[in-house]
Protein backbone atom coordinates (compact mmCIF):
# COMPACT_ATOMS: atom_id res chain seq x y z
CA UNK A 1 0.00 0.00 0.00
CA UNK A 2 1.08 3.18 -1.11
CA UNK A 3 1.85 6.04 1.46
CA UNK A 4 -0.49 9.06 1.71
CA UNK A 5 0.96 11.52 -0.13
CA UNK A 6 -1.12 15.05 -0.85
CA UNK A 7 -0.32 17.26 -3.41
CA UNK A 8 -2.31 20.73 -2.34
CA UNK A 9 -2.91 23.99 -3.84
CA UNK A 10 -3.80 27.39 -3.12
CA UNK A 11 -5.26 30.16 -4.90
CA UNK A 12 -7.94 31.71 -3.55
CA UNK A 13 -6.89 35.12 -3.10
CA UNK A 14 -3.28 36.68 -4.15
CA UNK A 15 -0.79 34.04 -3.57
CA UNK A 16 -0.51 30.98 -6.00
CA UNK A 17 0.71 28.09 -3.90
CA UNK A 18 1.78 24.14 -4.25
CA UNK A 19 2.72 22.26 -1.47
CA UNK A 20 3.75 18.30 -0.74
CA UNK A 21 2.81 16.55 1.97
CA UNK A 22 3.77 12.90 3.27
CA UNK A 23 2.00 11.00 5.61
CA UNK A 24 0.81 14.27 7.25
CA UNK A 25 3.61 15.69 8.68
CA UNK A 26 6.51 15.61 6.43
CA UNK A 27 6.47 18.44 4.48
CA UNK A 28 8.58 17.88 1.06
CA UNK A 29 7.47 21.18 -0.31
CA UNK A 30 5.88 24.29 0.19
CA UNK A 31 6.18 27.67 -2.35
CA UNK A 32 4.51 30.27 -2.47
CA UNK A 33 4.19 33.23 -5.36
CA UNK A 34 2.84 36.49 -4.18
CA UNK A 35 0.71 39.16 -5.87
CA UNK A 36 1.56 41.68 -3.36
CA UNK A 37 3.59 44.13 -5.74
CA UNK A 38 1.08 43.64 -8.22
CA UNK A 39 -1.79 44.55 -5.88
CA UNK A 40 0.10 47.65 -4.25
CA UNK A 41 -1.27 50.36 -7.00
CA UNK A 42 -4.99 49.63 -6.40
CA UNK A 43 -4.05 49.62 -2.59
CA UNK A 44 -5.65 46.06 -2.01
CA UNK A 45 -6.22 42.90 -4.04
CA UNK A 46 -7.40 43.24 -7.77
CA UNK A 47 -9.49 40.41 -8.48
CA UNK A 48 -9.81 40.05 -12.25
CA UNK A 49 -5.61 40.54 -12.22
CA UNK A 50 -5.54 38.01 -9.37
CA UNK A 51 -7.21 35.51 -11.46
CA UNK A 52 -4.51 36.34 -14.57
CA UNK A 53 -1.37 35.96 -12.39
CA UNK A 54 -2.98 32.68 -11.05
CA UNK A 55 -3.32 31.83 -14.58
CA UNK A 56 -0.02 33.13 -15.54
CA UNK A 57 1.91 31.65 -12.83
CA UNK A 58 0.36 28.20 -11.62
CA UNK A 59 2.35 25.90 -14.48
CA UNK A 60 5.29 27.24 -13.57
CA UNK A 61 4.76 27.17 -9.88
CA UNK A 62 3.70 23.32 -10.21
CA UNK A 63 6.49 21.90 -12.80
CA UNK A 64 8.73 23.60 -9.66
CA UNK A 65 7.40 22.04 -7.03
CA UNK A 66 7.13 18.30 -8.92
CA UNK A 67 10.88 18.43 -9.83
CA UNK A 68 11.70 18.04 -6.63
CA UNK A 69 14.75 15.83 -6.09
CA UNK A 70 14.05 12.47 -6.12
CA UNK A 71 10.21 12.70 -6.28
CA UNK A 72 8.08 10.35 -8.42
CA UNK A 73 4.99 12.32 -9.41
CA UNK A 74 3.12 8.79 -9.23
CA UNK A 75 4.15 8.61 -5.55
CA UNK A 76 0.79 11.28 -5.56
CA UNK A 77 -1.76 9.51 -4.31
CA UNK A 78 -4.18 12.21 -3.37
CA UNK A 79 -4.69 16.18 -4.79
CA UNK A 80 -6.12 19.01 -2.85
CA UNK A 81 -7.22 22.15 -3.47
CA UNK A 82 -9.34 25.16 -1.90
CA UNK A 83 -12.22 25.12 -2.78
CA UNK A 84 -13.53 28.33 -0.90
CA UNK A 85 -14.41 30.37 -0.29
CA UNK A 86 -11.92 33.23 -1.83
CA UNK A 87 -12.47 35.37 -5.19
CA UNK A 88 -14.49 33.67 -7.65
CA UNK A 89 -12.16 33.32 -10.45
CA UNK A 90 -8.96 32.65 -8.42
CA UNK A 91 -10.53 29.49 -7.41
CA UNK A 92 -11.21 28.42 -10.35
CA UNK A 93 -7.85 28.63 -11.39
CA UNK A 94 -6.84 25.94 -8.94
CA UNK A 95 -9.70 23.99 -9.07
CA UNK A 96 -9.36 23.31 -12.56
CA UNK A 97 -5.28 22.26 -12.23
CA UNK A 98 -6.32 20.26 -9.29
CA UNK A 99 -8.71 18.32 -11.37
CA UNK A 100 -6.53 18.00 -14.33
CA UNK A 101 -3.98 16.06 -12.10
CA UNK A 102 -5.90 13.86 -10.10
CA UNK A 103 -7.82 12.74 -13.33
CA UNK A 104 -3.94 12.47 -15.14
CA UNK A 105 -2.91 10.36 -12.12
CA UNK A 106 -6.69 8.86 -11.34
CA UNK A 107 -6.22 9.51 -7.48
CA UNK A 108 -8.68 10.71 -5.42
CA UNK A 109 -9.70 15.16 -4.95
CA UNK A 110 -10.30 16.79 -2.13
CA UNK A 111 -11.87 20.59 -1.95
CA UNK A 112 -10.48 22.21 1.60
CA UNK A 113 -11.97 25.10 3.02
CA UNK A 114 -9.59 28.02 3.17
CA UNK A 115 -10.38 29.21 6.77
CA UNK A 116 -9.89 25.45 8.06
CA UNK A 117 -6.26 25.74 6.54
CA UNK A 118 -5.66 28.66 8.68
CA UNK A 119 -6.90 27.10 11.70
CA UNK A 120 -4.94 23.46 11.08
CA UNK A 121 -1.59 25.58 9.91
CA UNK A 122 -1.09 25.56 13.88
CA UNK A 123 -0.52 21.99 14.02
CA UNK A 124 2.59 22.69 11.79
CA UNK A 125 3.66 24.41 16.03
CA UNK A 126 1.92 21.51 17.89
CA UNK A 127 -0.54 19.16 17.85
CA UNK A 128 -4.21 19.90 18.50
CA UNK A 129 -5.70 18.98 21.90
CA UNK A 130 -10.16 19.07 21.97
CA UNK A 131 -11.96 20.41 22.49
CA UNK A 132 -10.31 23.85 21.34
CA UNK A 133 -10.91 27.28 20.31
CA UNK A 134 -9.67 29.07 17.10
CA UNK A 135 -9.20 32.74 16.39
CA UNK A 136 -9.37 33.60 12.38
CA UNK A 137 -8.12 36.97 11.89
CA UNK A 138 -7.41 38.14 8.71
CA UNK A 139 -8.04 40.39 5.75
CA UNK A 140 -11.50 38.84 5.20
CA UNK A 141 -12.70 36.86 8.11
CA UNK A 142 -12.73 37.37 11.89
CA UNK A 143 -13.84 34.37 13.32
CA UNK A 144 -14.15 32.89 17.14
CA UNK A 145 -14.64 28.99 16.32
CA UNK A 146 -15.27 26.08 18.94
CA UNK A 147 -13.52 22.69 17.97
CA UNK A 148 -14.91 19.75 19.69
CA UNK A 149 -12.82 17.51 16.96
CA UNK A 150 -11.14 17.70 14.34
CA UNK A 151 -12.94 19.14 11.75
CA UNK A 152 -16.01 19.95 13.92
CA UNK A 153 -16.41 23.45 13.21
CA UNK A 154 -18.99 25.85 15.33
CA UNK A 155 -18.70 29.43 14.72
CA UNK A 156 -19.69 31.25 17.63
CA UNK A 157 -18.64 34.76 17.47
CA UNK A 158 -17.67 36.34 14.12
CA UNK A 159 -17.65 39.97 12.70
CA UNK A 160 -20.96 41.85 12.22
CA UNK A 161 -19.36 44.22 9.58
CA UNK A 162 -15.94 44.73 8.69
CA UNK A 163 -12.75 41.94 9.00
CA UNK A 164 -10.28 43.25 11.13
CA UNK A 165 -7.69 42.64 8.33
CA UNK A 166 -9.97 45.40 6.11
CA UNK A 167 -10.27 47.60 8.95
CA UNK A 168 -6.16 48.02 9.56
CA UNK A 169 -6.20 48.56 5.11
CA UNK A 170 -8.59 51.30 5.55
CA UNK A 171 -6.95 52.75 8.51
CA UNK A 172 -3.58 52.39 7.35
CA UNK A 173 -4.28 54.05 3.66
CA UNK A 174 -5.31 57.13 5.53
CA UNK A 175 -2.18 57.17 7.68
CA UNK A 176 -0.11 57.13 3.79
CA UNK A 177 1.43 53.62 4.94
CA UNK A 178 1.56 50.91 1.50
CA UNK A 179 -0.46 48.02 1.48
CA UNK A 180 -0.73 45.34 3.09
CA UNK A 181 -1.73 47.94 5.35
CA UNK A 182 -1.75 45.72 8.65
CA UNK A 183 2.04 44.85 7.62
CA UNK A 184 3.29 48.50 7.99
CA UNK A 185 0.69 49.29 10.99
CA UNK A 186 2.53 46.51 12.90
CA UNK A 187 6.30 47.86 11.55
CA UNK A 188 5.72 51.95 12.46
CA UNK A 189 4.00 50.60 15.79
CA UNK A 190 6.45 48.16 17.53
CA UNK A 191 7.98 50.49 20.51
CA UNK A 192 5.38 49.65 23.48
CA UNK A 193 6.67 53.47 24.85
CA UNK A 194 4.39 55.18 22.03
CA UNK A 195 1.94 57.20 23.17
CA UNK A 196 -1.53 55.62 22.89
CA UNK A 197 -5.28 57.00 22.84
CA UNK A 198 -8.34 54.82 24.16
CA UNK A 199 -10.48 53.18 21.20
CA UNK A 200 -14.70 53.49 21.66
CA UNK A 201 -16.08 49.81 22.58
CA UNK A 202 -18.19 48.34 20.35
CA UNK A 203 -21.32 47.50 21.57
CA UNK A 204 -22.06 43.84 20.18
CA UNK A 205 -23.50 41.30 21.75
CA UNK A 206 -22.30 37.09 23.02
CA UNK A 207 -19.08 36.87 21.12
CA UNK A 208 -19.18 38.69 18.33
CA UNK A 209 -16.62 41.69 16.96
CA UNK A 210 -17.15 44.90 15.19
CA UNK A 211 -14.49 46.90 13.98
CA UNK A 212 -16.74 49.12 11.03
CA UNK A 213 -17.63 52.04 12.92
CA UNK A 214 -13.77 51.55 15.31
CA UNK A 215 -12.71 52.31 11.54
CA UNK A 216 -15.08 55.46 10.81
CA UNK A 217 -13.98 57.22 13.87
CA UNK A 218 -10.22 56.35 13.35
CA UNK A 219 -10.78 58.16 9.56
CA UNK A 220 -12.90 60.74 11.09
CA UNK A 221 -9.57 61.78 13.32
CA UNK A 222 -7.07 61.43 11.19
CA UNK A 223 -8.75 64.17 8.54
CA UNK A 224 -8.35 66.43 11.42
CA UNK A 225 -4.71 66.07 11.71
CA UNK A 226 -2.64 68.61 11.31
CA UNK A 227 0.15 67.74 7.90
CA UNK A 228 3.46 68.77 6.44
CA UNK A 229 3.36 71.42 3.76
CA UNK A 230 3.49 67.70 1.05
CA UNK A 231 0.39 66.34 3.18
CA UNK A 232 1.49 63.86 4.73
CA UNK A 233 1.08 63.63 8.26
CA UNK A 234 4.10 63.87 10.96
CA UNK A 235 5.70 60.23 12.01
CA UNK A 236 4.93 60.32 15.49
CA UNK A 237 1.14 61.31 14.62
CA UNK A 238 1.20 58.25 12.09
CA UNK A 239 3.06 56.09 15.01
CA UNK A 240 0.65 57.14 18.14
CA UNK A 241 -2.33 56.24 15.64
CA UNK A 242 -0.98 52.89 14.47
CA UNK A 243 -0.16 51.83 17.75
CA UNK A 244 -3.42 52.87 18.95
CA UNK A 245 -5.09 51.10 16.52
CA UNK A 246 -3.05 48.00 16.52
CA UNK A 247 -3.83 47.18 20.19
CA UNK A 248 -7.60 48.94 20.31
CA UNK A 249 -8.27 46.13 17.22
CA UNK A 250 -6.33 43.45 18.77
CA UNK A 251 -7.92 43.58 22.33
CA UNK A 252 -11.49 43.55 20.96
CA UNK A 253 -10.57 40.31 19.57
CA UNK A 254 -8.98 38.58 22.78
CA UNK A 255 -11.17 40.16 25.21
CA UNK A 256 -13.79 37.88 23.04
CA UNK A 257 -11.62 34.80 23.06
CA UNK A 258 -10.90 34.71 26.57
CA UNK A 259 -14.05 34.91 27.77
CA UNK A 260 -15.26 32.53 25.37
CA UNK A 261 -12.58 30.13 26.43
CA UNK A 262 -13.35 30.09 29.85
CA UNK A 263 -17.10 29.94 29.32
CA UNK A 264 -16.24 26.95 26.88
CA UNK A 265 -13.83 25.06 28.81
CA UNK A 266 -11.31 24.55 26.40
CA UNK A 267 -8.11 23.15 26.63
CA UNK A 268 -6.01 25.03 24.19
CA UNK A 269 -6.74 28.50 22.27
CA UNK A 270 -4.78 28.88 18.07
CA UNK A 271 -4.58 31.42 16.09
CA UNK A 272 -4.90 31.74 12.61
CA UNK A 273 -4.99 34.23 9.36
CA UNK A 274 -2.92 36.67 8.14
CA UNK A 275 -3.80 39.24 11.40
CA UNK A 276 -1.60 36.61 13.34
CA UNK A 277 1.70 37.87 11.82
CA UNK A 278 1.10 40.79 13.87
CA UNK A 279 3.78 40.74 16.84
CA UNK A 280 1.67 42.37 19.58
CA UNK A 281 -1.19 39.84 18.98
CA UNK A 282 1.39 36.96 19.23
CA UNK A 283 2.74 38.35 22.07
CA UNK A 284 -0.24 39.89 24.14
CA UNK A 285 -2.82 36.12 23.67
CA UNK A 286 0.28 34.24 25.56
CA UNK A 287 0.27 37.20 28.12
CA UNK A 288 -3.90 36.92 28.15
CA UNK A 289 -3.78 33.13 29.14
CA UNK A 290 -0.83 33.02 31.01
CA UNK A 291 -2.58 32.09 34.39
CA UNK A 292 -5.41 30.07 32.54
CA UNK A 293 -3.89 26.38 31.99
CA UNK A 294 -5.39 27.35 28.78
CA UNK A 295 -2.18 26.40 26.41
CA UNK A 296 -2.12 28.67 23.33
CA UNK A 297 -0.96 28.09 19.77
CA UNK A 298 0.07 30.76 17.61
CA UNK A 299 1.45 29.39 13.67
CA UNK A 300 4.84 29.70 12.55
CA UNK A 301 4.96 33.09 10.89
CA UNK A 302 5.99 31.40 7.30
CA UNK A 303 2.26 29.61 7.83
CA UNK A 304 0.22 32.54 8.75
CA UNK A 305 0.20 33.75 4.98
CA UNK A 306 -2.01 32.11 2.43
CA UNK A 307 0.25 28.74 1.14
CA UNK A 308 -0.78 25.36 -0.07
CA UNK A 309 0.63 23.31 3.45
CA UNK A 310 -2.00 24.53 5.67
CA UNK A 311 -4.45 23.01 2.60
CA UNK A 312 -2.67 19.83 2.88
CA UNK A 313 -2.87 19.27 6.36
CA UNK A 314 -6.91 20.10 6.52
CA UNK A 315 -6.86 17.27 3.36
CA UNK A 316 -4.92 15.20 5.63
CA UNK A 317 -7.92 15.29 8.33
CA UNK A 318 -10.49 14.88 5.43
CA UNK A 319 -8.76 11.71 4.35
CA UNK A 320 -8.35 9.70 7.60
CA UNK A 321 -12.20 10.63 7.87
CA UNK A 322 -13.04 8.90 4.88
CA UNK A 323 -14.26 12.76 3.14
CA UNK A 324 -13.15 12.97 -0.59
CA UNK A 325 -15.03 15.15 -3.34
CA UNK A 326 -16.50 14.56 -6.76
CA UNK A 327 -13.78 15.46 -9.44
CA UNK A 328 -17.11 17.75 -10.65
CA UNK A 329 -17.07 19.91 -7.81
CA UNK A 330 -17.51 23.47 -8.14
CA UNK A 331 -15.64 25.91 -6.33
CA UNK A 332 -18.08 27.82 -3.61
CA UNK A 333 -16.57 31.76 -2.84
CA UNK A 334 -19.01 31.96 0.38
CA UNK A 335 -18.61 28.65 1.40
CA UNK A 336 -19.46 28.32 5.33
CA UNK A 337 -16.74 26.80 7.69
CA UNK A 338 -19.61 24.51 9.67
CA UNK A 339 -19.69 22.46 6.48
CA UNK A 340 -16.07 21.20 6.54
CA UNK A 341 -16.59 17.96 8.44
CA UNK A 342 -19.53 16.57 6.30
Amino acid sequence: MKEECILAIESSCDETAIAILKNGNELLCNTVNTQIKDHQKFGGVYPELASRLHLKNITGILSYALSLKGFDIHSITHVAVTGGPGLPGALQIGARAAKTIATYLNVPILSVHHLAGHIYANEYAADFHYPLLALIASGGNSQIVLIKSPLNFEIIGETEDDAIGEAFDKVARELGLPYPGGVYIDKVSRDSSIETFKLPKPKVEGYNLSYSGLKSHLVRRIEKEPRNPDGTLPEEVIKRYARSTEVGFINQLLDKVLKAALDYKVKEVVVGGGVSANSYLRSEVASRFQDTGIEVVVPPLWCTTDNAARIAKVAHHRIERGLTTERTFTTEPNRRLENEGK
